[in-house]
């Protein structure tokens, strides 16, 4: 059991978190949910053991306090000259440490001892185990034996995942693990932590990764952490109750305080209703004052419209390109883009999304082909790792002014409060700003130039959920074409018209949708794995009849995945039927009206709370079967 106590926690003179408290059983995986800032990732410090709280106390219990038993991903990635395999195999200490004893050991007791041990834990099967981490992590066999020092830092954090995942601590700590990784490694991530058997706690605003994964909700507010049951569509549900009934409960007790203040006014100085009246004022003074609920300020962003152009605004023909001559990373391309485009990027990281990303931008020269470009087209282009771009020591507003030079400073602050920076932000240096900032400041550079097509190579890492809501609601108001790069299924979703898939050394339409294409990630990781662990004989293995047999099973369940659809919709129908029926039996004037009327909303009432258990019962029968058909 995990047990913080009324702990108080301080962070360079800020209160963080102030007499709060969460317990977590063993076994439970939860996700740590709040706005940027409202110290997530601190809490998990205090709970590794790296910071110290000013108050209070985090009890471990004995299951957690064995050395080893905290795993997390520091911020440093790794490196050095070891391949990443030999890293995720050292993450493992006791087995090193064994297996190097095991080498110099001379007492007979002493072998046996570590002998048994290293059986235990699986040390010999440890090496099979570490690849298949690596692989899921996107990682192939030549990968994983290349220094890591090659490697560029998103996949060497990549590795630091990997090592943690490996050691499969009693507790896991993750912060954001999805900020580097791609949509295709993001489901197998999902998966894999669904069927962690031990404690996790994440922090995350990825809502698919939330919804997959989690039992349970600690949601940081308030300077306190407030716990909820389910994943994060029932924490946003059960919140938005807790909510509207603190808001009803102090709508009712201002109703109440105007009626006893009212008479007190009325007969306060007469003489034979002064005893009543003074009742009264003691009732009003010893009113608990409910404060009124107290929701996350709205985040908006606002994109500049730009001017129109005629379509199409760029366009492929037989296009190839590279980093290398002779040696392109794409070829073949025949692509349009038109004003009103919204198109997702598929495609594991190195196939070349971020390649077509800077062909579009202008910023990759092409090695053959044509590509047309409206002669006025502007593209504002948001690059993976936007922050390594901005000057550390220079404020939000010098960055934005050198874009907007010569305009007034009212119109460069109005452009950083246009996607959420207030005005303390604007004027702090950018290397005290946290990743979301820095997302935002990006996109105020980017959109400084009232670009016609927005490239958005992972906008959203960084994002918190709100944030990520504002991000979605601007793309769609947007005037210009948009084209995405996202591990974020949810706003593809959203957003994205069309999908390219980058794939095989070039670029093609994907006429699926990103269920589909989930489901296609899966089966083929599946497949690979089957032929692994049941090869041939020369390790061969029938891909093709895999496949088949995947699709059958996509065509079974896509039945099944209807049905789910449709019970969902008619509990929802239900639902706001009742509702409606709630408000009108809540409204006072309901009652002075006829008794046959009256009786009539409490039948129905009875009638719909019926229908609706027995919709709810269909619904998670149907999405039973569904998470049975998808296993």
């Amino acid at each position: 059991m995990l047990s913080i106590r009324n702990i108080t926690v301080r962070v360079a003179g800020r209160v963080l978190l102030q007499e709060a408290s969460a317990t977590i059983p063993p076994g439970h995986r939860v996700g740590l949910i709040g706005r940027n800032g409202t110290g997530k990732s601190t809490l998990l410090k205090v709970i590794a053991g790296v910071l110290q709280v000013d108050q209070g106390t985090v009890d471990m219990g004995g299951v957690f306090s064995r050395p080893n038993a905290i795993g997390w991903v520091k911020q440093e990635a790794p490196g050095g000259a070891a391949p990443p395999i030999e890293h995720v195999l050292a993450a493992d200490v006791e087995r090193a440490s064994l297996l190097v004893e095991a080498e110099t050991a001379d007492d007979p007791h002493r072998i046996a001892e570590i002998q048994t041990r290293l059986a235990d834990i699986g040390a010999h099967a440890a090496p099979a185990r570490a690849a298949r981490i690596l692989a899921g992590l996107g990682f192939t066999e030549a990968m994983q034996k290349r220094p890591l020092s090659s490697y560029s830092g998103g996949w060497r954090m990549r590795v630091a995942l990997a090592g943690v995942l490996f050691q499969e601590p009693e507790l896991l700590l993750l912060d954001e693990p999805t900020n580097h990784l791609d949509l295709e490694t993001t489901v197998w991530l999902e998966g894999h932590l669904k069927a962690y058997p031990k404690t996790l706690i994440v922090v995350s605003h990825d809502r698919d990764l939330l919804n997959a994964v989690c039992q349970g909700m600690i949601h940081v507010e308030l300077l306190g952490l407030h716990q909820y049951t389910g994943n994060y569509d029932t924490f946003e549900r059960m919140r938005e109750e807790r909510l509207a009934q603190i808001e009803a409960q102090r709508s009712k007790q201002d109703a109440q305080r105007k009626h006893l203040q009212a008479f007190v006014d009325r007969f306060r100085y007469k003489a034979s209703k002064a005893r009543q009246a003074q009742s009264r004022i003691k009732m009003l003074e010893k009113m608990v004052v409910i404060p009124t609920a107290a929701g996350d300020p709205e985040t908006r962003f606002r994109f500049p419209e730009p001017d129109s152009l005629a379509p199409p605004l760029l366009a492929m023909d037989k296009v190839a390109v590279g980093y290398e001559p002779g040696r392109p990373v794409l070829r073949n391309l025949d692509l349009r883009l038109d004003p009103d485009d919204r198109i997702g990027l598929l495609g594991a990281n190195g196939n070349g999304k971020t390649t077509l990303a800077r062909v579009i931008a202008g910023e990759l020269a092409i090695e053959s082909g044509e590509v047309h470009r409206s002669a006025k087209l502007r593209v504002g282009y948001v690059a993976q790792h936007h922050a390594d771009e901005l000057d550390p020591r220079d404020t939000a507003i010098h960055h934005l002014q050198r874009k907007l030079a010569g305009k007034p400073v009212d119109r460069v602050r109005a452009r950083l409060g246009a996607v959420g920076l207030t005005q303390d932000k604007q004027t702090t240096p950018v290397g005290a700003l946290s990743g979301g900032e820095k997302a935002r400041l990006a996109l105020a550079l980017v959109m400084a130039d009232d670009p016609h097509v927005l490239v958005l190579d992972e906008p959203t890492n960084h994002l918190d959920i709100d944030a990520r809501i504002a991000l979605v609601q601007a793309m769609n108001e947007f005037g210009g074409a948009v084209v995405l790069i996202s591990h974020d299924r949810r706003l593809m979703e959203l957003t994205v018209d069309r999908l390219w898939l980058v794939a095989d050394g070039t670029v093609l339409p994907y006429d699926g949708d990103l269920t589909t294409y989930r489901d296609r990630v899966r089966d083929d990781r599946r497949a690979s794995g089957d032929g692994r662990a049941a090869g041939n004989g020369d390790g061969k293995t029938n891909k093709k009849d895999q496949r088949r047999k995947n699709a059958e099973a996509r065509r079974q369940s896509a039945e099944i995945r209807k049905l789910a659809k449709d019970a969902e919709r008619k509990l929802e129908k239900l639902v706001a039927e009742r509702d409606a029926v709630v408000v009108k039996l809540g409204n006072p004037g309901t009652y002075g009206g006829s008794t046959a009327d009256l009786q009539r909303l409490i039948q129905q009432k009875a009638a719909l709370d019926a229908a609706v258990d027995k919709a709810e019962q269909q619904w998670l029968a149907a999405a039973e079967a569904l998470e049975t058909a998808d296993a």
